[in-house]
Order: structure tokens, then C-alpha cells, then sequence
């Protein structure tokens, strides 16, 4: 007898009220798993744009040093494209790359985020200075930078240029993303705005 009572203790499994905490206890894990997920999208989505960005800086860069020729970056921020164009001759240019944002990410400057650490200015979405302190040139463009043969950042002139780009999705601050090249090496450099800080990428 003892031991059928045994046997019979241990089949009785779990009540109803075990199984409702359960079901109750994973509905509130996923539906905030549900709720990060939302919110990591958009940072997702701004670390896709600045990675176009750095990547078609750091690779101008490079084309400019291997080609000897000037490299042009070339802003659209209206459809919010990057292009990327080879100077042949004085009158004749190559279209190397013209890449967009997904996800609705562009060029923008939000509202309460500051300037990076660099400080290279935040006047607008492409914001660059020349090395005379004024940008652009009467004859250049205020969206056109490009790499020279050495490997520095020149405006329309060839001054040597600081300046930064300013991505994000428009109303989501933890999006907000920048570019900062120090005209002078051709540095360029990736932040993340957590929230409170620009956060070296």
C-alpha cells in the first residue's frame, strides 16, 4: 500500500494555479522582449546608416591614395544619397558608387543632441569647415568634399577641411548617429548617441 501511494504522489503533475503562473509569468518576459525589440530596431537602423557613411569615407579614401586621383563625396541630402565620384581630368568624372539609407534613416540633425567630441561644428547634416575657416568656396558646394591623392580631406579649393555627418531616424534620438574626418590626416571617426553621450564606435 505504501508504495502504491508512492507511485500515485508522484503522478499527480502540476496544478492549474502552477501552469497559470507560468503562461502569466512567460506573457510578461516576451512582451518585454517585444517592447526592446522595438526600441533596438531604430539604433539598429542608425548603425547602418553611419556604416555606409564610414564605409564610403574609409573607401574614398583609399581609391584617392591608389589612383592618385581627387575622390569626390558628394551629399543628397533631400533624397539622402551618398555618391562617391573619381575626378579623371579637370572636365571629365566618374560615378564610382551612389548608395542610400534604409529604413528611413538619413542626413539630419536632431533636435538635442550635441555636437560630437571632435567638435567640428553642428550647423547643419553635413557640417564642414575649411581650413580658413569658410565653407564652402564661392565656385564649390556646401554637400561636395573630397579626398586628395595624400590622403587629406580638401574642400572645392583644396583647403584641408574638418567636418561631420549627422545621421539618424527623424524622432528617435537613440538613433542618432555621426561621422567626424579630420581633414588634415583623413581620420575618419564613428559615435553613437546613447542617450546622454556621444559613444566612440
Amino acid at each position: 500500500m505504501a508504495i502504491l501511494a508512492r507511485w500515485r504522489r508522484g503522478e499527480s503533475g502540476f496544478s492549474l494555479i502552477e501552469l497559470m503562473l507560468v503562461v502569466g509569468i512567460a506573457g510578461v518576459v516576451t512582451a518585454m522582449a517585444v517592447v526592446q525589440i522595438g526600441s533596438s530596431r531604430q539604433a539598429y537602423k542608425g548603425d547602418a546608416a553611419m556604416r555606409v557613411v564610414l564605409a564610403q569615407f574609409n573607401q574614398a579614401r583609399e581609391l584617392a591614395i591608389t589612383q592618385r586621383r581627387f575622390i569626390r563625396l558628394t551629399f543628397d541630402t533631400t533624397a539622402n544619397q551618398l555618391s562617391v565620384v573619381r575626378e579623371d581630368t579637370t572636365a571629365t568624372t566618374t560615378t564610382l558608387a551612389v548608395l542610400g539609407f534604409e529604413g528611413g534613416a538619413k542626413f539630419t540633425l536632431m533636435t538635442g543632441v550635441p555636437d560630437t567630441p571632435d567638435a567640428f561644428g553642428r550647423t547643419a547634416a553635413t557640417s564642414f569647415t575649411s581650413s580658413n575657416g569658410t565653407f564652402p568656396s564661392a565656385t564649390g558646394s556646401t554637400n561636395v568634399v573630397k579626398f586628395s591623392p595624400d590622403g587629406t580631406l580638401v574642400d572645392w579649393n583644396g583647403r584641408a577641411a574638418n567636418g561631420t555627418i549627422f545621421t539618424g531616424i527623424t524622432g528617435t534620438t537613440t538613433s542618432a548617429r555621426a561621422v567626424t574626418i579630420l581633414g588634415s590626416t583623413g581620420r575618419v571617426r564613428g559615435y553613437r548617441w546613447n542617450g546622454t553621450a556621444w559613444v566612440t564606435v
